[in-house]
């Protein structure tokens, strides 16, 4: 059975003060969960993760550590494992720390700094060779859903991105959809067109791996997901989470989004 997955992607913001304080408030609303055993408005306990920048994993993962159910990751991850390369990090150190999940192909990642499916590509073979699971990231631009290309440009970057995995590597990742145009815009895809998207992904995957495959695979929503609506997006049966962006960075609206299975 697939996990139930939500994830905060803190992106390039708060000051170490203000991060730590939103982590001790989501410590202090997970213990009060996990004592009372209360889940959300389904019944289901989701996974959690968190990914800080770079420069607060340690303390994250000093707070939450042991933490069963809860996973700290990075936002992002070098494709090569060593050497010279001036302000990176590589999979292997953040194994070393205790980080478990890195995001790989976020949208600001390939439109801000140019990085194509071949390099994403080489980032969650590096990944996995260090014990990091991927959160693979993919999705469409406003102008790509307005011309009918959405599902052939997501079905393009899975295949140059992560089809070329086998199947027992590919257990190992998640997928994050975004549909770009609902990033930071305010605009969300309505619970029918993510669920669209969402079946479309575990179509491919089933064509190019198996039934099980499929059904096995996370895959989580990442567009303008909030506290509002996040319950109607969850319910959808192939949305299996959400990746979180600007309510993740408030710890009520974070919290009801974990409570929203």
């Amino acid at each position: 059975m697939r996990k139930k997955i939500v994830a905060g992607n803190w992106k390039m913001n708060l000051g170490l003060d203000e991060a730590m304080n939103l982590a001790s408030e989501l410590k202090v609303k997970i213990d009060n969960q996990l004592d009372t055993g209360e889940a959300g408005v389904g019944g289901e306990l989701p996974e959690v993760i968190f990914f800080p920048p770079y420069v607060y994993l340690s303390r994250m993962l000093d707070i939450f550590h042991n933490y069963e159910g809860v996973g700290v990751g990075a936002q992002n991850v070098h494709h090569n494992e060593h050497g010279a390369h001036t302000g990176e990090v590589s999979a292997l150190m953040l194994r070393s720390l205790g980080a478990n999940y890195s995001l790989v192909g976020h949208s600001e990642r390939r439109q801000q700094f140019g990085e194509d499916d071949e390099l994403l590509a080489a980032k969650i073979a590096t990944a996995l060779k260090n014990g990091i699971k991927p959160v693979y990231c993919c999705g469409e631009q406003l102008p790509e859903r307005e011309s009918d290309k959405h599902f052939q440009v997501v079905e393009d970057q899975l295949k140059r991105g992560l089809f070329w995995l086998d199947e027992t590597q590919l257990k190992n990742v998640i997928i994050a959809y975004e549909p770009v145009w609902a990033i930071g815009t305010g605009r969300t895809a309505t619970p029918d067109q993510a669920q669209e998207m969402h079946a479309h992904i575990r179509k491919l995957i089933m064509e190019k791996y198996s039934a099980e495959a499929a059904e096995n695979m996370s895959i989580l929503y990442g567009g303008s997901c909030n506290a509002k609506n996040a319950a109607e997006l969850f319910a959808q049966p192939d949305v299996d989470g959400g990746l979180i962006g600007g309510a993740s960075l408030k710890s009520d609206d974070f919290f009801r989004i974990i409570q929203s299975f």
